[in-house]
């Protein structure tokens, strides 16, 4: 089904792309926030018949424009509607906790017309858990529905105790107000335009947002857009193809964003993951660090608030660990499911730190390591303490929680950690990339702390992250592939099916030369360069399926992560063929969008195939354009030590790429790249972080 979602803060709405919620639909379509479904049916009609639809985009992503028209009406010869004689708009927004629909009419019959629109309207306030089919419980019930000339309010009281409502407003003469559906009748001449406008403000304890004339509203909205551009860097390609992907991207993450009062972050997509989430939250954030850095502040501050204080294994919690995902519905109020927060989550930590180390390494900025000293310092003793479950030098994961999730790294299907005979690994299960992450957490915080003067426990550091590459490699290494098994088992022994995982070990600095050029040569070989991406497992082994979740799809994000290696690595060549790979793949989807994940099936087989509930628009895959262009770049800074990285190379296809506005330290960098005979050239527009530029090409 084609859905439309718009966004602002933490309400959203899913519908139909007529813009309507029908009542018992299979795809959990309303309006919801804080978990929960504020509308639950939200029909419109003319006449008490449906409208025939024209067009419909939501690509602003914060407002949606459908254009409608009326079925041919009558009734015992005579004529009641002459068939498409009206258009119909819906013009909807959010803004300030409050979805604001206008519904406008207009007649293009030659003689006056007259008809009814009817909205037919319910909310059932189910949590979004027992709406997407993963849990049942007890919950509360419907309090009563209170309506006037000009209103409907649906109550309801939860099984938690929080008293929740819904309320409908509209700002025309309503002919007849019931329960559940509101109508109006229009007269109209040729030409002639009238239109309803509709509120709907969910409250929660007593606290809703804030009603405004709908103009306002999309001042107000339109405004907050414009600081975000102001903030973010700027780029420019001759590269079509390039520009809608990036521009895509960054409106995209902008709808994303929340605060829950520690600063913007990224929640994890959309439409089911609305909500603060450890690893996509961690991963978004460093993705746009090149574009706009205060968002890694915010998520860090967010996850921080967050961090594990006890051993509670009914939520897989343990001190210094960092959250999974939090939910806020009438389920985890009453403590039927752990999401309150649930730290279902192996990486999460590690990326904490990596993100932290990563940020100041773009911002300069020691005031955030120091304001969260003690969030460090639990973090890397829950790695050597919890993480680490036998004392073996790698962290590994277990499930605790009867309801939790049994595979805690990013690929979190039952299935995706498989031995290359097809059977699956048990845990505790030590993940490659995990082991990367903690290895650049580690030497991220060492430097950190030799700038601060803790020279001994940077040294530290570095020591047990030495002796973690060290033992990477020998437990590892597969010599027989010349590659990194994913994992290893609660035997320790290689689970050697070839995946992307260890991609990511190459941004860590964690690898030999020898083995990381080992290591990319596989990832670009036919078995996982599907031609419109890297598969997150290679064609031909056991466990192969590139219509699954995890074991042969493609991941823009997953990409992502690869190419910050090669860059890093100064393996250009190679990461430009991925990110050509990924932007052919672009064109196949609406808008331009990397979903949060496609089919793995190869580029010789026609079109990219649809992932059949992939998440869009989601943070990480909307991130991913952006780390086109710092791969592109090359770029790579050092505020610690007031350096600047570039080792640019552009793709086939590109031949001029300007970006401005890149905040690094206390100041800015302009750099354009342009090609000639062949070559990429590098221009410094502008530099005014006192920073010493060094370049590779």
């Amino acid at each position: 089904m084609d859905y439309r979602v718009i966004k602002e803060n933490d309400l959203f709405l899913l519908t139909d792309d007529k813009g309507n919620i029908p009542l018992n639909n299979d795809y959990g379509l309303g309006l919801y926030t804080k978990d929960t479904r504020f509308l639950s049916k939200f029909d419109l009609k003319i006449n008490n018949e449906d409208p025939i639809l024209l067009s419909s985009s939501a690509d602003e992503n914060f407002s949606a424009n459908i254009i409608m028209t009326n079925p041919h009406m009558e009734k015992d010869g005579e004529l009641i509607l002459w068939r498409e004689s009206v258009e119909l708009q819906r013009k909807r927004l959010i803004y300030d906790g409050v979805l604001y629909e206008t519904v406008e009419v207009k007649s293009f019959y030659p003689k006056p017309v007259s008809f009814d629109i009817n909205l037919q309207l319910d909310a059932d306030f189910t949590d979004m858990f027992i709406v997407r089919g993963f849990q049942s419980g007890d919950t509360g019930k419907r309090t009563g529905i209170d309506h006037t000339d000009k209103s409907i309010t649906y109550h309801y009281e939860g099984a938690d105790g929080v008293k929740r409502a819904t309320q409908v407003g509209w700002d025309r003469e309503s002919i007849s107000v019931s329960d559940a559906e509101v109508a109006f009748h229009f007269s109209l001449n040729h030409g002639e335009v009238q239109s309803v406008t509709f509120t709907v403000t969910p409250e929660v304890d007593g606290v809703s947002g804030n009603i405004m004339v709908p103009e306002q509203a999309l001042k107000n909205l339109k405004a907050s857009y414009q600081a975000w551009e102001q903030n973010t860097a700027r780029v420019q390609t001759d590269c079509s193809r390039l520009q809608r992907l990036v521009d895509r991207g960054i409106l995209d993450l902008r709808v994303l964003m929340t605060d829950i009062g520690y600063g913007q972050f990224p929640v994890a997509g959309l439409p089911w993951f609305g909500v603060p989430f450890g690893r996509d939250s961690l991963i978004a954030a460093l993705q746009m660090l090149p574009f706009n850095a205060e968002i890694a502040r915010g998520t860090l501050r967010t996850l921080a608030s967050q961090q594990g204080t006890k051993v509670d294994p009914w939520r897989d919690e343990q001190p210094g660990k960092i959250m999974h995902e939090i939910r806020y519905g009438e389920l985890a109020g009453t403590g039927q499911i752990p999401f309150t927060p649930y730290y279902g989550t192996i990486d999460a930590t590690p990326l904490f730190l990596m993100l932290l180390t990563e940020y100041t390494k773009w911002t300069g900025d020691l005031t955030l390591a120091e304001e969260l000293q003690e969030t460090i310092e639990n973090a890397l003793m829950w790695i050597d303490e919890y993480g680490d479950r036998d004392g073996d030098g790698f962290v590994e994961y277990h499930q605790e929680s009867s309801k939790g999730i049994a595979n805690q790294g990013w690929k979190d299907s039952a299935d995706s950690v498989v031995h290359r005979n097809g059977d699956y690994a048990e845990t505790p299960i030590a993940l490659s990339e995990v082991q990367g992450y903690v290895y650049q957490a580690k030497t991220g915080i060492a430097a950190i702390y030799e700038k601060q003067g803790r020279t001994e426990e940077a040294a530290r550091l570095q020591k047990e992250a030495e002796a973690l590459k060290t033992k990477f490699h020998e437990k590892f290494w597969m010599e027989d592939q010349s590659f990194y098994a994913i994992a290893l088992d609660k035997e320790k022994e290689k689970v050697g099916t070839l995946t992307s995982n260890p991609g990511h070990v190459l941004f860590s600095g964690m690898l030999e030369q020898e083995q990381a050029d080992q290591t990319i040569s596989k990832l670009v070989s036919p078995a996982f360069l599907s031609g419109y991406g890297i598969r997150t497992m290679a064609e031909g082994e056991a466990g192969y399926n590139p219509m699954s979740y995890h074991d042969g799809s493609i991941w823009p994000h997953d990409n992502s992560m690869i190419l910050l290696g090669m860059s890093k690595l100064n393996r250009q060549k190679q990461a430009n063929e991925v990110i050509n790979g990924l932007m052919d793949a672009a064109q196949h989807f609406e808008y331009d969008r990397l979903p949060e994940l496609f089919c793995g099936y190869g580029s010789s087989g026609g079109r990219a195939v649809k992932y059949p509930v992939a998440c869009s628009p989601q943070a990480w895959a909307a991130g991913t354009p952006l780390v086109f262009i710092q791969t592109i770049l090359g770029l790579f800074p050092d505020a610690i030590n007031e350096v600047i990285c570039l080792s640019p190379e552009l793709p086939e296809d590109v031949n001029e790429l300007t970006v401005r506005s890149i905040k690094i330290g206390n100041g800015h960098l302009a750099v354009g790249v342009h090609k000639e005979n062949g070559k990429s050239i590098l221009t410094v527009h502008e530099n005014t972080t006192g920073y010493s530029i060094h370049t590779e090409n």
